[in-house]
């Protein structure tokens, strides 16, 4: 063995093959780096690994049967050893892998502390690669009532995602929007744009879940990745983490941080926490203090359980628009929940948004603080984003609020919410051909919805056009908004 050993290194054997195997490296470095850039498909990186590997075969074949010579190359049996230049081409062998060693330093020292932030920003509106949406899970299981576990498990992958800051994830509003609809990939992406579809499907038995799992490119309509998970239902949490780390490798998204981790708690307060989610997402008065009974069941089992807390705020937050509770009893309620929210998270951007939504009406300068804070700590949450635009709008900064709400149709492009109130933004700030865009839009998604018609009337009348804007108001679905509009109309 010894003396093979020693061969190997007589004929440079181990020196091509260290060489080799450092320059296949970083060519394959290079490669992860500009195929995202080039969009190049996948196969193209399987392609140039596997010809590295062919050709790491035959240099060490190579290398062991020929030898380099004066007169050129000769087969390594036909050279005498006594006019062998073996140690001359050793020599040379060893600069160059230590010029390669310098060149992979210097790589890696580039790409970890200069690419990493200057090629992989927050993502931008017109990157559709690094885009996903997360459709609404398929429930397989036998009972129907199990709906709220596959929405649940879906949303909170989608959450997971949403703190990837290199990532741009469809809020809830428009990924939901397809449940229970046949469409087509190819719409879902052009619709949303995103480039990737996450979807799948979850069957639950007892303790025994089955989950399965596949990302779609949107471009090809194919499988980049899927997995199927048959576990107890204990590890639900390690199978939402296990998917958001595939989803970043599939995409070769490069991380300025780790990649997020759920929130664990007990299976029992786990599935409570989903079915309140369920049912908060309803949106009807039975169901939100429905939503606020489970909630609670869930933090009798975990009172330490961050999500519960912050499902509970929001389920108050929304008891005064919806007449349940006076605003101040609700006010209350939200303010004593995001405190246990905040107890627990000190860096949870959307109990920060809540804080800064209450304080809007009172305390401009702690709302706008709050709003700051809760970008900053979560900055793709179109929730956090809905309500930070509110306040910019509040306090005259209109540039600060169109940019708030087109991000907000971009992250939720099928809500007619988010034109609505894009609508508004650009209204204040006088862009009122931008405004009709907007509102027509809301109309388009939403044609029954309130306020809508009345806005674009009132966009239209701002430019003359008496007979338009009439006819925009007498479409407005809301009684008093519609006689106020006409009554605008006439005036003028």
């Amino acid at each position: 063995m010894a003396s093979v050993w020693g061969e190997l290194k007589r004929r440079n054997v181990v020196r091509v093959a260290a060489a080799y195997a450092l320059v296949s490296w970083l060519i394959l470095q290079l490669a992860d780096v500009l195929m995202p850039l080039l969009t190049l498909p996948d196969w193209v990186g399987r392609f140039v690994f596997l010809l590295l590997v062919i050709g790491f075969l035959l240099a060490v074949v190579l290398s062991w049967a020929y030898e380099l010579t004066p007169d050129g190359v000769r087969l390594e049996k036909e050279v005498d050893r006594s006019q062998s230049i073996t140690p001359s081409t050793g020599r040379k062998l060893d600069f160059i892998i230590i010029g390669v060693l310098v060149v992979a330093l210097v790589f890696f020292a580039v790409d970890k502390f200069v690419w990493t932030e200057a090629i992989e920003p927050v993502v931008t509106a017109n990157d559709n690669r690094r885009a996903i949406a997360v459709l609404p899970f398929v429930n397989l299981s036998s009972d129907p009532e199990q709906e709220y576990f596959s929405d649940g498990l879906a949303e909170e992958l989608l959450n997971l995602l949403t703190r990837i800051p290199e990532l741009r994830v469809t809020s809830r509003s428009s990924a939901f929007s397809y449940k229970g609809k046949d469409f087509k990939i190819a719409d879902v992406g052009r619709e949303l744009k995103v480039g990737h579809v996450l979807e799948g499907s979850v069957r639950r038995s007892g303790d025994t879940i089955r989950i399965t799992v596949q990302l779609i490119d949107v471009k090809t309509d194919t499988h980049i990745w899927s997995d199927t998970w048959d576990r107890s239902f204990d590890d639900v949490f390690v199978i939402q983490d296990e998917i958001a780390q595939a989803v970043v490798d599939a995409l070769r998204i490069r991380l300025l941080g780790d990649t997020p981790r759920a929130l664990e708690t007990s299976p029992e307060a786990y599935s409570l926490y989903l079915q309140g989610q369920y049912l908060y997402a309803q949106r009807t008065v039975a169901s939100r203090l429905q939503a606020e009974e489970v909630f609670k069941q869930a933090l009798d089992i975990d009172r330490e359980y961050v999500a519960a807390w912050l499902g509970l705020a929001a389920a108050y937050d929304e008891s005064f628009p919806i007449g349940i509770r006076s605003r101040e009893e609700s006010i209350a309620l939200v303010l004593d929940a995001v405190n246990e929210v905040l107890r627990l998270d000190a860096n949870n951007g959307r109990a920060h948004s809540l804080l800064g939504r209450i304080a809007m009406d009172s305390d401009i300068e702690t709302a706008t603080r709050k709003m700051q804070q809760a970008l900053a700590l979560a900055p793709n949450d179109s929730v956090v984003i809905g309500y930070a635009r509110s306040v910019a709008q509040r306090i005259g900064e209109f540039e600060e609020a169109i940019r708030l709400g087109e991000k907000s149709t971009l992250l939720d492009p099928v809500a007619p919410g988010a034109w609505y109130q894009l609508g508004g933004a650009y209204f204040v700030a006088r862009r009122f051909d931008d405004a009709q865009r907007a509102y027509r839009r809301a109309i388009e998604l939403n044609p029954e919805g309130i306020g809508s018609h009345a806005r674009l009337g009132a966009v239209i009348l701002l430019s003359g056009n008496h007979d338009a804007a009439l006819a925009s108001m007498n479409r407005e679905v809301s009684d008093g908004r519609r006689i106020s509009g006409r009554a605008l109309v006439f005036q003028a």
